[in-house]
């Protein structure tokens, strides 16, 4: 994990096993578009301060993550926080943990890695990205499509 010490990181979460949704997985900070909230922007900032206190006044948006088909609708955006995921406020009722990933790690297509699980008779596709003791999973796939559009 000391490959990249000097390079922009990405805050991700582990979501708590207590929720309904998306229980467990690691995921961005981030959730639900609730009917009050303005746009997917303004959604995506109420709930990483909500989940891990991230102030809305130390975050730039670089950019915005394409649609994934998702229920209920979520908002994922690309965020640069300027403060360490060491400073966070987390609430226990959403997050057990958040960390920080290298900008550079999620872009290696060495790091990526398509599995597939049998789930209710379904054949499902998922991406991976092992990173030190987690597994990156989840809504994080979006890593994969930032990948493609950014290098392919």
């Amino acid at each position: 994990m000391a490959a990249y010490p000097d390079e922009v990181r990405v805050i991700l979460t582990q979501r708590t096993a207590a929720l309904r949704v998306h229980s467990g997985q690691i995921a961005f900070p981030g959730g639900k578009i609730d009917a009050h909230d303005k746009n997917a922007a303004a959604a995506a900032l109420r709930e990483a301060h909500e989940e891990i206190g991230l102030d809305p006044r130390h975050v730039e948006p670089l950019g915005y993550l394409d649609p994934l088909r998702l229920e209920p609708a979520f908002a994922l955006s690309l965020w640069w926080p300027n403060h360490r995921a060491s400073r966070l406020k987390i609430n226990p009722g959403e997050v057990d943990e958040a960390f920080e990933v290298p900008f550079a790690f999620l872009m290696d297509s060495a790091n990526h890695a398509l599995h597939h699980k049998e789930v209710d008779g379904k054949l499902r596709h998922f991406h991976a990205m092992p990173y030190g003791a987690r597994n990156i999973w989840g809504v994080t796939r979006a890593f994969a499509h930032l990948y493609e559009r950014l290098y392919c």
